[in-house]
């Protein structure tokens, strides 16, 4: 393989015009690729925290949702994030309601 078609070759995965471009993004989408499987676990992680939570409210004779909680944890995200924190904390709570 030439340089020129390595170059072509990095330009169609990455986009980068450059093979130092497109190292950096190869670098850079495995670091993303990690992030996103350590955010992954810790989605998990939070389902299953939530379910514990959920079925002991239900067991005490609680509602399965606390909705005044709900509203602080989309506060927290949309402090921290923006506006878009408040869809990303909407999507979490969607993900760990009702898994009992």
């Amino acid at each position: 393989m030439t340089a020129t078609t390595a170059t072509q070759n990095a330009a169609e995965k990455t986009g980068a015009r450059t093979d130092e471009a497109a190292n950096v993004i190869t670098g850079a989408r495995e670091r993303i690729d990690a992030l996103d499987d350590r955010i992954i676990g810790l989605v998990q992680e939070r389902m299953a925290v939530s379910a514990v939570i959920q079925e002991a409210r239900i067991t005490s004779g609680g509602r399965r949702v606390n909705l005044s909680r709900e509203m602080e944890i989309l506060g927290h995200y949309r402090d921290a994030l923006g506006k878009p924190g408040t869809t990303l904390a909407m999507t979490l709570l969607e993900l760990c309601r009702g898994r009992i």
